[in-house]
């Protein structure tokens, strides 16, 4: 079989190959899954750039958290999946349930653990998921990191959101995008930022109830707080260096979800969330359970991921390349035959 081989030390896409390998087989408690697509995150760009958390990795890996397919065959013990399911990888296939804790083990894509770009791979039963009924390989692709970190911002913790409520989702990239028809969906009012113009006009086709050009308005925390009343919670995938804006945005007894990998520098100064009486919490992805939840949350509510452009296995680099350039909306998907 063919699998996408990162380089031990990797600082570039330079180190990631195709290469032929053996096809693995399940051994007790595991499953193997035939992937039919999978989908890109910004973690996986940081990893293959070798600045992810620990720097390069040091041993090769197969990349990428999150992908979907078909179980082809179970390992002796598994009770919960039978050839022909279709499932997807969970991002923490130690992390069950309840909240985060330290044992949760290495996430799928990085060192020490199994990345999803590759025709077959074997993952350990309870790290595999059904996906939702209603949705392709394709869509299901896009949930297991972006789609449970925007279910983890906005419905887990002690301050999930309540119909009528105001979200503010940061950018056009694959969380904010599910985050935007989760909270839609909800029953919310829902702000988006981008500085793309066209790019704002997508999102309210998708539901935003109103968008911001942070270009255009470069305080669009307190332009949000003055002219929409402010906001009740923030999916915040900035980071430190959009986190003040976020902080000005906010209405009396709201929440800051901190995701924030894209701006991780700066320096904000939290008095506006005593000012406010507000929460931060720090969210990184989710548990199997809230996968489950969101995958009958998208069913229930015909929710489809957005796609926003779709490569070949063959064409991986490709994907990559499109996935941090101004081209981006929604999720990067790479298909598998």
């Amino acid at each position: 079989m063919q699998a996408w081989q990162l380089a031990a030390g990797a600082t570039s896409l330079d180190d990631l190959t195709l290469i032929e390998t053996a096809q693995p087989e399940p051994g007790p408690g595991q499953v193997a899954i035939r992937v039919h697509a999978c989908s890109l995150n910004y973690r996986d760009q940081a990893i293959i750039q070798g600045r992810y958390m620990g720097g390069p990795i040091p041993a090769p890996i197969v990349p990428l958290s999150d992908g979907a397919g078909e179980v082809i065959a179970v390992g002796a013990g598994v009770t919960r999946f039978k050839a022909g399911d279709r499932v997807s990888g969970t991002f923490f296939p130690s992390w069950v349930d309840g909240p985060p804790n330290p044992h949760v083990g290495a996430a799928l894509g990085a060192a020490g653990a199994p990345g999803m770009l590759a025709q077959v791979v074997v993952l350990p039963e309870q790290g595999v998921t059904p996906i939702a009924a209603s949705l392709s390989y394709q869509e299901a692709a896009c949930l297991p990191c972006a789609g449970v970190t925007a279910w983890n911002a906005l419905f887990e913790g002690p301050r999930p959101v309540k119909p009528g409520e105001r979200v503010l989702v940061l950018g056009t990239g694959g969380v904010s995008m599910i985050a935007l028809q989760l909270a839609r969906a909800a029953g919310c009012e829902v702000v988006v930022t981008s500085s793309d113009n066209a790019k704002l006009e997508r999102a309210k086709a998708l539901g935003a109830d109103h968008g911001v050009n942070y270009r255009e308005i470069t305080e669009w925390g307190g332009h949000i707080a003055a002219t929409l009343g402010g906001v009740d919670k923030v999916v915040e995938v900035g980071g430190a260096g959009t986190l003040q804006q976020s902080f000005a945005a906010l209405r009396h007894n709201a929440e800051v979800a901190l995701i924030g990998v894209l701006m991780p520098l700066g320096g904000p100064n939290p008095a506006p969330l005593m000012m406010t009486g507000s929460l931060l919490r720090g969210i990184f992805v989710g548990s199997r359970r809230m996968a489950e939840k969101l995958a009958s949350a998208i069913d229930a509510n015909g929710i489809k991921p957005v796609i926003g452009a779709t490569f070949a296995f063959a064409d991986a680099k490709q994907a990559f390349q499109h996935a941090v350039s101004p081209a981006l909306f929604g999720k990067t998907v790479i298909e598998l035959t």
